[in-house]
């Protein structure tokens, strides 16, 4: 057991499912200099809960998903893993960037592996690790190739299989779709559901696209500007399998967009749906 930066110990790698942890943020505040970015945020994540967090630009999206990721230090408030406060990045929670951010000297299979090989996984580890979430991801072909070489959808199944291969209990991904083409996108879309509900690790998703809030998360948590903060909370009551086409979609849809529209919506209301 290794320890990690919410101070609880962390398990050794393996190609097991991670368990789920849950989050609890309390009251985060969020400055850069006079400008107070996230202003008394306050959310609870149950383990294994798909949450997306939806909003304009500048609402503290982001600046949120990196808080809870570590990267940031809050200026009051607090995050809690599991009860446990956030204190740095920890390999209990994986980031999955929208611009890949992968090693292009680098193959697929040793970009999939980097932390794990930092962490002393043997070389029979890691290739178990690479040849388990390569092919979760459908990129088991690939294994030799550099990222210059595959396509956007490609390199962003990478950047998921690498987040995956650590086994963290968090999964946290910053509008890793936006970039892509809309066939793309919903294919990927559906890819990360089926490696969601296969293991049901907790997932915080940041999106600007209410139909992506719609057909991925449990919660939808709307965010609102000037400074960062929660307007509503709404229960994604949408039977799973989601279809795009039905009903009961587009009536979760304009539910959506209206909490994300309405400027006369009181803070940190909580929608039924």
């Amino acid at each position: 057991m290794t320890p990690s930066s919410t101070g609880r110990p962390s398990a050794s790698l393996s190609v097991s499912s991670a368990p789920a942890s849950g989050i609890a943020i309390l009251d985060a505040c969020v400055r850069y200099g006079p400008n107070e970015v996230l202003k008394q945020v306050a959310l609870n994540v149950r383990p294994g809960e798909f949450v997306c967090l939806l909003g304009p630009s500048g609402c503290g999206k982001t600046t949120l998903l990196n808080a809870i990721a570590g990267f940031i230090p809050l200026h009051q408030g607090e995050i809690q893993v599991d009860g446990f406060p956030v204190r740095g990045p920890g390999g209990d929670r994986g980031m999955v960037f929208q611009e890949y951010a992968l090693f292009p000297w680098f193959t697929v299979e040793q970009n999939v592996v980097y932390g794990p090989k930092l962490r002393g996984a043997s070389r029979e580890e890691l290739r178990r690790i690479a040849n388990h979430y390569l092919a979760l991801v459908k990129l088991d072909r690939y294994a030799s190739a550099y990222p210059n070489q595959l396509s956007g959808g490609q390199r962003q199944r990478v950047a998921l299989a690498r987040a995956l291969a650590n086994e963290p209990n968090i999964l946290l991904m910053d509008e890793p779709f936006g970039a892509l083409d809309a066939m793309t996108r919903e294919a990927l879309q559906q890819e990360l559901l089926d490696l969601w509900q296969a293991d049901r690790r907790t997932c915080i998703f940041v999106t600007h696209s209410v139909g992506e809030a719609a057909f991925l998360a449990e919660t939808i948590v709307v965010m609102k500007a000037q400074p960062g903060r929660i307007r509503a909370v709404i229960s994604n009551t949408v039977s799973r399998p989601r279809d795009r086409t039905s009903d009961e979609y587009f009536a979760m849809y304009r539910q959506i967009d209206a909490a994300l529209r309405d400027e006369h919506e009181p803070l940190q209301d909580s929608v039924a749906a």
